[in-house]
């Protein structure tokens, strides 16, 4: 009999912001019923349950990953539900309405050698406390000698498209032309059923076979020049993709620009009539600027942190949502819309955000309802491969002496007037522009967001930082 620590700790991979990740050469199969054991005997210990449901996204390593965690919960008596490829947030919709734990099989966006495991309560994602007990746990299986083939439940993928073409009248986006960004996508077979059912036309866009590691919080030059062409060349009133798992939206107007993640967000959550939103320390100060939410709560970045605050926002507010600066919007609490109710998705989720904004853009651009935000404009982008704890180092000595990392950087000019450690560190700057640095809970980078009231000045100020952090 193996033990799920023993066989967790010895292996490279961890939880990150969201989920257990890691190389593709460290997802053993008795790696991931490590894992899965753990995770069963965790929820044992709240939660009732006969049956877990399983999905994948579509990088190439995801199908034995599945086939593996299967077998540890067949050797444990339990029934698999096996929805094949879909988004995460379709998985967690069909568990929860089965009141079933679930797994999801998904790197998200990080590149195709790595994959991940997601885990999901009953009542929706696991918390930080959850990834605790799980990695403690002892719980005992038997190797996994031999993989299973694996059924398709189609329910659940018919269930996410219900979930959203329930809520509108079958024409709201009518004579909307609408572009979607397959590549590897879990949702690509979903996505243009839910917009066409809304009356869009839609045309796909460049599917390929091969995956594509899709970072809606650093949007590469070509993808922000593919969305302008696209754009001209379909006369586009709005285009729609996702990052690997579909959980992320990356949206674009119909000038092909593409929206930041947390821009989006505030615009859906203004839409909704939300009361109180949690939103990570990361995302733009324009939530604030823009005077529409009773209460906003900071967290730390990762949608467990989002998810704990919902709690707490509940006792005291009738709708309650998050979002992340990566785009993913969690609903808090069950809505209302339309007369339709809506139920409560604790995990993050693309394709709310994406139709409610197209729906209000009915007699106008989605562009100009950008614009009447306040203008409050952000940036962000990554060094890879940079060690975590050399990160980790240069943020502890900044966080003594911020002015002096800010003249190393290159601003010379320029001081430091409030500081946050809430994740990494956040520099508000004598003129109210923001610089953030954190270390990647996913893989070895050091990612930087910056805030400015000029979008060209907080592009700069992503560029001038993470030239100039390699020499520290």
């Amino acid at each position: 009999m193996l033990i799920s620590s023993k066989i967790i700790e010895q292996s490279a991979v961890n939880f990150g912001t969201s989920g257990a990740r890691g190389l593709v050469t460290e997802f053993t199969a008795d790696t991931c019923g490590a894992f899965t054991a753990a995770f069963i005997n965790v929820m044992k210990t709240n939660f009732e349950f006969s049956s877990v449901a399983i999905a994948i996204d579509n990088r190439p390593s995801s199908p034995d990953i599945a086939k593996a965690c299967a077998a540890v919960l067949e050797q444990y008596g339990i029934n698999v539900i096996y929805y094949g490829v879909v988004p995460t947030p379709a998985l967690a919709a069909a568990a929860m309405a089965k009141n079933i734990p679930s797994i999801m099989v998904t790197g998200s966006h990080i590149p195709f050698d790595r994959n991940g495991l997601k885990f999901y309560r009953p009542d929706g994602e696991i918390g930080k406390n959850d990834e605790q007990l799980i990695l403690s746990c002892e719980a005992t299986f038997e190797p996994v000698t031999h993989l299973n083939e694996l059924v398709t439940d189609s329910s659940a993928a018919q269930l996410y498209v219900e979930r959203y073409t329930s809520l509108f009248d079958a024409q709201v986006l009518a004579g909307k032309n609408v572009g979607i960004y397959e590549h590897s996508s879990a949702g690509r077979d979903l996505y243009g059923d839910i917009f066409t059912q809304l009356g869009a036309n839609v045309t796909a866009l460049e599917r390929s076979d091969v995956f594509v590691p899709i970072d809606t919080e650093a949007v590469s030059e070509d993808d922000c020049l593919k969305a302008r062409n696209w754009s001209k060349q379909h006369n586009f009133d709005f285009i729609f993709s996702t990052d690997g798992d579909g959980d992320r939206p990356l949206v674009a107007d119909e000038k092909g620009e593409w929206l930041r993640g947390d821009i989006l967000g505030l615009l859906c959550s203004q839409l909704l009539n939300i009361e109180a939103l949690a939103v990570p320390v990361s995302c733009n100060t324009a939530i604030e600027k823009s005077n529409s939410f009773k209460h906003v709560a900071r967290t730390k970045i990762g949608s467990p942190y989002v998810i704990a605050e919902f709690e707490k926002l509940n006792n005291d507010y009738e709708s309650v949502a998050g979002f992340e600066a990566n785009g993913g919007f969690l609903l808090g609490s069950d809505i209302t819309i339309n007369g339709a109710r809506l139920s409560a998705l604790p995990t993050r989720d693309a394709v709310l955000p994406a139709i409610v904004l197209l729906a209000a853009a009915s007699n106008a651009t989605v562009s100009s309802l950008v614009a009447n935000l306040p203008r409050r404009f952000t940036a962000s982008d990554r060094v890879k491969d940079f060690a975590t704890q050399r990160s980790l180092s240069i943020i502890e000595v900044a966080k003594a002496d911020p002015d002096a990392l800010l003249s190393h950087l290159g601003f010379e000019n320029i001081k430091v007037s409030a500081s946050n450690t809430t994740d990494g560190l956040r520099l508000t700057l004598s003129n109210d522009d923001i610089i953030h640095l954190r270390p990647s809970g996913n893989a070895p980078e050091l990612r930087c967001y910056a805030e400015a009231n000029s979008e060209l000045v907080a592009k700069n100020y992503v560029e001038q930082v993470l030239s100039n952090i390699k020499a520290l």
